[in-house]
Formats: structure tokens, C-alpha cells, sequence
């Protein structure tokens, strides 16, 4: 998993990632969308492969690419023990908030 995370810190295959998530693309429609050019489109898009992130799929000259999905399940997995922390402020979050409206409108009703 950290080599998930040293792979998708780098912003430009945080974005193809991002792009994958939508479908496979080529090489070309990747370095197009992200207006970068075809090598170090190809260099990130090798960095993703290398980690286990992304396939590729030739088709005659073209290598498609998607996202190989049982890495993100194994994130969702490992974010997954951490969501009951995160619930637990949201919901003390959500009950200060109606805390101070029920005080504001006590205050209007008194004015």
C-alpha cells in the first residue's frame, strides 16, 4: 500500500488514475487530456503499471490502459477502519450545528 501511495502522490498519475476511472484510454487520449506529451505521458503510465495500478491492453500498435481494480479495493479496505472515526465527528459536527440554530432561534424568538 505504500507504494500506492508514493505512486499516486505525483499529481500528473493522480490525474491519469483519475481519467481511468471513467474507462480505458490510450496513451494519445491520456497525454491529449492532460496536455502533456506522448514520453512522459508513457513514463507515468509505465510508474502505474510497475505498481500494479493500471493493464495494458495492446490492440495492433495502440496500448490501451484501465485501472486494475483490486488495488483500490485494497485502499478502500484499509480507509474502510478509519470511517467510523470520521463518522463519529461528522455526526458530533451535525449535532453542534443544530445546537446553535435551536440557540439562534431561541434568541430571534426572545427579541
Amino acid at each position: 500500500m505504500n507504494l500506492t501511495f508514493s505512486v499516486l502522490a505525483e499529481p500528473n498519475r493522480l490525474h491519469i488514475v483519475e481519467l481511468l476511472c471513467k474507462g480505458p484510454l490510450s496513451v494519445g487520449e491520456v497525454a491529449h487530456q492532460l496536455d502533456l506529451n506522448q514520453p512522459q505521458t508513457s513514463k507515468h503510465l509505465r510508474v502505474l503499471c510497475d505498481a500494479g495500478l493500471v493493464e495494458v491492453n495492446a490492440i495492433a500498435n495502440r496500448r490501451i490502459y484501465k485501472l486494475r481494480p483490486d488495488p483500490f479495493k485494497e485502499l478502500d479496505t484499509w480507509m474502510e477502519s478509519y470511517r467510523h472515526i470520521w463518522e463519529e465527528r461528522f455526526d458530533r459536527l451535525d449535532d453542534y450545528l443544530q445546537e446553535l440554530q435551536r440557540k439562534d432561534v431561541n434568541h430571534e424568538d426572545k427579541q
